[in-house]
């Protein structure tokens, strides 16, 4: 191995046992000759399902349907994104028989984020679309009940994010490994000079943020993975700070995502308030996000 991979290495195996040790992620392994890698692994959201208590019948219809929707490639991207959200968001809606009433089934405990299974797998080789096109792997893939929902390209000190970023588009492209994105919820990137940079599905490579939140941790690559990839944190983001908004797929930035959490206990007791912002802050977005939270 030459030393440039080397020291990739040795930042992925930190990351790694950062997302155990720290994050209390479970570790499905390195996947780089692994087959059959999907965003959506069966065996292990059929295994989250039936400690929910779900019959093994119903537990397939709602399989079925999930995939039906992530894999519907007459669809584009953002389209079967946008539906697969719905389902983790609400549930999925299956008959457990002829002739009795939809129930609903969670794929997620978002009310309970520790009740859920949180694993990471690293060097997840995905076959690309494309018969002439090269296979991708991407470095580390978040699974939470076997749904893939978040992705992390990591780039050595002296390589910029921007070429993770760029990698993680490239991957988005349909001759690469586009459908594997469908269930995808956070896309990162990041070094340890520059620490990391997140958006979601086809966000512009201008448009990806930086999180900023006070922090006693020094390097910054951990840092933003300790604040956003908590087990709290990473489903409060995708269930409570996501739009979809006119083909376009939109993430919250940090001063968002706080002024409407501070917002919340003034609406609970029906006082008033003051949300400091500058223009193109994202005003209009807070609000969206504030006022679905009222609804709700």
């Amino acid at each position: 191995m030459s030393t440039i991979g080397q020291k990739e290495r040795k930042t992925q195996q930190r990351v790694v046992k950062l997302f155990r040790e720290m994050l209390g992620y479970g570790y499905l392994g390195n996947w780089e000759v692994r087959e059959g890698n999907r965003n959506i692994e069966p065996e292990h959201l059929r295994a989250w399902l039936k400690t929910q208590g779900h019959a093994d019948a119903l537990i397939g219809k709602v399989l079925y349907e999930l995939d039906k929707v992530a894999g519907d490639t007459s669809k584009s991207l953002y389209d079967r994104n946008r539906a697969v959200y719905e389902m983790l968001r609400y549930g999925v809606n299956v008959r457990p028989d002829m002739g009795e009433n939809k129930v609903t089934v969670w794929l997620v405990d978002w009310k309970h984020p520790e009740k859920n299974d949180f694993a990471i797998a690293e060097e997840v080789t995905v076959i690309a679309a494309d018969a002439k096109a090269h296979e991708k792997r991407p470095d580390v893939v978040i699974y939470v009940n076997g749904i893939a929902l978040g992705v992390l390209e990591l780039k050595r000190s002296t390589v910029s994010v921007a070429e993770g970023i760029r990698q993680n588009l490239d991957n988005q492209k349909k001759i690469f490994i586009e459908r594997f994105f469908s269930t995808m919820q956070l896309v990162m990137a990041g070094n340890d000079t520059e620490g990391l940079r997140y958006g979601t599905i086809q966000t512009p490579e201008k448009y990806y943020l930086t999180w900023k939140e006070d922090s006693t941790v020094e390097n910054l690559l951990d840092r933003a993975l300790i604040q956003l990839c908590n087990k709290t944190r990473f489903l409060e983001l995708i269930h409570d700070f996501i739009v979809f908004d006119a083909g376009v797929k939109k993430l919250c930035r940090h001063h968002q995502y706080f002024g409407v959490r501070a917002a919340q206990p003034f609406v609970q007791r029906r006082e008033g308030g003051i949300i400091w912002n500058t223009q193109g802050s994202g005003k209009s977005l807070v609000m969206v996000w504030l006022t679905k939270w009222i609804r709700e």
